[in-house]
């Protein structure tokens, strides 16, 4: 297996975002670049090239605060997989985290998760993926409004004590680049009770991050949110959400995979998805 050292690890900037989507594609999965632009702008992205200057091999760290990183987009073609690459750049993912002093964590999948299971990451909570076309079934009981600009100050205070992140340039980046998924829920005297947010992908719209006071507002939220844009959908929601599992069955989702939330390390608030109802997606923490 090759090690850190021995691989010709280059960062990847901003700039490269358009050379390096064709990686996300081959994967299948949903980024599209304006995905990779933000990530790249705002963390830190490692990978190889081969001779001609092709990208081979992603990976991404994305700082979420002083004491978090989130490690995604760990990517290799195919022909250069079983080589190590994937596992030589998780790891420099890990040294570039913990040299900051911050806890790495991640979304794994099941295929995934042995590999992070003997480099010290530890299960937090099991998450589901959905897709769906659209929202049939939309409840009228929560007042739901559009987001204005007038709420960005309140997202990242109200988040964080919730989430346990701190991602105020991610919460203004996704409600200023897809207005149709952003929505807010107050509670009386103006105070946020909910949020939920969402962008555009390649194949699909992602609803998410939604952060709310109550499984209730949550769902209105999600509803709202789905019954607002042009499908199709995927939502990642943590499996302890019952009622909103049911109401993504009602509407005929159907969840092809599952993910574990896991952390190298102990990040206070982020073990508990009691008001987190939507991730903002693997890649993002």
């Amino acid at each position: 297996m090759a090690s850190t050292d021995a691989l010709p690890i280059t960062p990847i900037d901003a700039a490269e975002s358009e050379a390096v989507w064709p990686l996300s594609i081959e994967a299948g999965w949903n980024q599209n670049v304006a995905d990779w632009r933000f990530m790249l702008g705002a963390g830190r992205g490692f990978g190889l090239r081969n001779e001609a200057g092709r990208w081979e091999a992603s990976s991404l760290v994305l700082p979420l605060g002083q004491k978090l990183a989130w490690i995604s987009m760990v990517l290799v073609t195919k022909d250069r997989r079983r080589g190590g690459v994937g596992t030589g750049l998780l790891r420099r993912c890990i040294a570039e985290v913990q040299a900051s002093g911050a806890v790495a964590g991640l979304d794994a999948t099941e295929q995934g998760r042995p590999i992070y299971l003997p480099l010290g990451f530890h299960d937090l909570y099991p998450i589901r993926r959905w897709h769906f076309d659209r929202a049939m079934d939309v409840p009228d009981d929560v007042l739901v409004r559009p987001f204005t600009m007038a709420d960005l100050p309140k997202l990242a205070l109200y988040d964080r004590p919730l989430s346990g992140m701190e991602r105020p340039t991610l919460l203004a980046h996704l409600a200023m680049r897809q207005p149709s998924l952003a929505w807010v829920v107050e509670a009386p005297g103006g105070r946020l009770a909910g949020f939920a947010l969402g962008r555009e992908g390649r194949v699909a719209s992602s609803i998410g991050p939604v952060v709310a006071d109550s499984e209730e507002i949550g769902l209105a939220l999600i509803a709202k949110a789905a019954s607002s844009a042009v499908g199709p959908f995927i939502i990642d929601v943590p499996e302890a959400h019952t009622r909103i599992r049911q109401w993504l069955q009602s509407q005929g989702a159907v969840s092809p995979r599952g993910y574990m939330r896991m952390t190298l390390g102990t990040a206070k608030g982020l073990d508990d998805p009691g008001h987190v109802f939507a991730l903002a997606g693997p890649e993002l923490g």
